[in-house]
């Protein structure tokens, strides 16, 4: 029977095929994408990354905890999804590669460890770390005030949220440019609350609600985008950054925090509360953001713009959902 990785890589590479059929090309001879007619670098989708390595920081490797110096280990928990550019499967089905395993690399770099990652499914993430199992989480995950009741966090990334549209289809800053747009999103997700609530606004102020159509899978709304059967589709930044840089049809038309205006959305390194772990990952942070390598990694990948000026440990994080 086939494993899950096996058939998670399968999917994500099913899902590049379907990507990259409509919109873009993949060389095999280097295992880069990139849009048709493209001869820029592209994106290394290869298991051979050479990824940008750090050097121990002794002021960082101080704060940690003695039994995990002793260790020499830093046990990473990331989600086993196929989610380019954050965490996916290389060209060989097996080698997990993108921001968030480059980005934990760096810090167990910078704190004189040796890093171990397990792919584990979302819910499984938060488990490993109540029992644990691992030391942190780099896996996209949020700051909301809910969560900081069990664990702390280092940030490392802005949240923000992105409207995809077809080349030339004009900028969208707020609720009065999606009034009568079709614009696609995934059901139960933050991003679906501000459409809805971006929708409200508009019949209020006596515009037209959004006419919002719901995808749970990237590969149907790329689909729909080319079409011409959505007008846009709001989603996570980084996901549309890379089908933007891979597929070159589509660009992203504005931004917008995870938070909506409520806060600014930040996703940050997690571990279980009061581990005493928490000072030495934004100490690396920091570290590795003055150095420059931080920069070079979010560069590599397409997410400069969210970049952070310093790591924040439990800054305000997205409020409690109301009953």
């Amino acid at each position: 029977m086939p494993s899950r990785r096996t058939l998670l890589a399968a999917a994500a590479t099913l899902a590049a095929s379907a990507l990259l059929t409509a919109c873009g090309t993949s060389d095999a001879a280097d295992n880069t994408v990139r849009p048709d007619g493209h001869k820029g670098a592209g994106i290394n989708i290869g298991p051979d990354q050479d990824r940008i390595r750090g050097k121990k920081n002794d002021a960082a490797a101080a704060k940690l905890p003695a039994a995990i110096r002793e260790r020499g280990t830093l046990r990473i928990g990331a989600s086993a999804d196929a989610s380019p550019p954050l965490g996916f499967y290389a060209t060989d089905d097996k080698t997990r590669i993108g921001s968030e395993i480059d980005l934990a690399t760096l810090v167990a770099d910078t704190l004189g460890l040796k890093v171990e990652f397990e792919a584990v499914s979302w819910e499984n993430l938060f488990v490993g770390l109540d029992s644990s199992k691992f030391d942190a989480v780099f896996s996209n995950v949020t700051v909301t005030e809910e969560r900081k009741e069990k664990y702390d966090f280092a940030t490392y990334r802005l949240d923000d949220l992105a409207f995809e549209t077809k080349k030339g289809a004009g900028a969208i800053k707020g609720p009065a440019d999606v009034a009568g747009k079709k614009i696609s999103v995934s059901s139960g997700t933050n991003q679906e609350k501000i459409l809805v609530d971006w929708s409200e606004q508009n019949e209020k102020a006596g515009r037209d609600p959004v006419d919002i159509v719901y995808f749970q899978k990237d590969t149907d709304y790329y689909l729909a985008l080319q079409s011409g059967r959505i007008d846009a589709h709001l989603g996570p930044h980084p996901s549309a950054a890379y089908h933007v840089a891979s597929a070159g049809q589509t660009e992203i038309a504005g931004k917008l925090s995870g938070g909506g205006d409520q806060v600014q959305g930040k996703i940050a390194a997690t571990t279980k509360k009061d581990s005493g772990l928490v000072e030495a990952y934004a100490a690396a942070i920091d570290h590795v953001i003055q150095d420059g390598s931080y920069a070079k990694v979010l560069d590599r990948w397409g997410l400069a713009s969210e970049a952070v000026p310093k790591s924040e440990i439990n800054p305000p994080g997205l409020p409690k959902p109301r009953d």
